[in-house]
């Protein structure tokens, strides 16, 4: 059976991936790799921010909870996923990956994320 470390590791082998960080809603890191110029801790602590905006624009929309929110930057992007209840899935990746087979992977084995976290 794969391991949370497992899915990290996975995600953070796919091109262009710079930092994967999984967390908890609370900000407290579960696990990370990234690139070595990336703080993972220091990014699991500003994700809870990102999530919640996000979720309260959804609701304000009548779009419902978070599932997915991409953040696009100059040199590059951010994922953030809502996993679980508990959990939060940080990806930053940069300008080169492609966003689109990442993004239906994630969407294609949210229930097996899930179930690691």
């Amino acid at each position: 059976m794969p391991t949370i470390h497992d899915l990290v590791r996975a995600l953070a082998q796919r091109d262009g991936v710079e930092a994967v960080v999984i967390l908890g809603r609370d900000g407290l890191l579960i696990d990370t790799r990234t690139n070595g110029a990336l703080d993972g801790e220091h990014l699991a602590a500003l994700t809870p921010a990102v999530a919640t905006a996000a979720e309260q624009v959804g609701r304000a929309a009548g779009r419902g909870a978070l599932v997915t929110v991409v953040l696009e930057y100059e040199r590059g992007h951010a994922i953030v996923s809502a996993v679980s209840a508990d959990a939060l899935l940080l990806i930053v990746v940069h300008p080169s990956a492609h966003l689109g087979s990442l993004l239906y992977d994630l969407r294609r084995h949210r229930a097996n994320i899930a179930s690691l976290v």
